[in-house]
C-alpha cells in the first residue's frame, strides 16, 4: 500500500512515519483495493485550541468512493489513532453497504438512477420556507439566531440564491452560483 505523508507547520519524524504506515496497512483487511492513502499532518499554534493542536486528514479512493477523514487531538499520535479508527469504521460500513447492495435486488426506483443503484441515504425531513431578499449581514444574523452553521437565503444584491456558512477558523464563507 502506498502511504503518502505530508506535513504543514510541523516536521514529520521517522517514528511517526513508520507508525502511520504500519497502522494504515492494517486497513487493507476490509478492502483489497485500498492502494493509496494520503495523510496530512498539520499543527495549529492557536493557544485556545491546545487540545486540538494536531490535525490529521486521511484521504483515499476505495471502490470508486472517496473517503476523507479529519480529526484533531493534542498529540500527533492521538490524532492519527482517531483518524484511523474513523477510517476503519467508514471502510467497514462501505463494505457492508456494497455487500448489501449486491444481495438485494434493485427496487423499482433504481430505473431512474443513472448508475442503476439506489443510495442508502434517505431524506427524513423536508423544510420549505418563503425566501425574502436579504443582505449578507442579515443572513449572518439569522444564522446566528438559529444556531446553525449555514444559512440558505436570497441575496438582495444579485437576486441569486446563496449559502452563508461558518468556516473552521470561525469566519464566514459565501457560496454563490456563477
Amino acid at each position: 500500500m502506498d502511504v503518502r505523508l505530508h506535513a504543514r507547520n510541523t516536521q514529520l519524524d521517522e517514528r511517526f512515519r513508520k507508525m502511520a504506515e504500519e497502522k494504515i496497512g492494517h486497513a487493507s483487511r476490509f478492502f483489497e483495493s485500498v492502494h493509496k492513502v494520503d495523510v496530512e499532518l498539520s499543527e495549529e499554534a492557536n493557544p485556545r485550541r491546545q487540545h486540538e493542536r494536531f490535525r490529521v486528514e486521511l484521504t483515499s479512493s476505495v471502490a470508486g468512493h472517496l473517503l476523507r477523514i479529519e480529526t484533531a487531538a493534542d498529540t500527533a499520535e492521538a490524532a492519527l489513532d482517531l483518524s484511523l479508527d474513523r477510517f476503519n469504521n467508514k471502510l467497514k460500513r462501505l463494505k457492508e453497504r456494497l455487500i448489501d447492495r449486491t444481495r438485494h435486488k434493485p427496487t423499482d426506483d433504481a430505473q431512474f438512477e443513472g448508475s442503476g443503484e439506489v443510495e442508502d441515504s434517505e431524506v427524513v425531513r423536508v423544510k420549505q420556507f418563503v425566501m425574502k431578499p436579504m443582505t449578507v449581514t442579515e443572513a449572518s444574523l439569522h444564522m446566528e439566531l438559529l444556531g446553525h452553521d449555514f444559512f440558505f437565503f436570497l441575496n438582495q444584491s444579485n437576486d441569486h440564491q446563496s449559502v452563508l456558512y461558518r468556516r473552521r477558523d470561525g469566519k464566514l464563507g459565501l457560496i454563490e452560483p456563477a
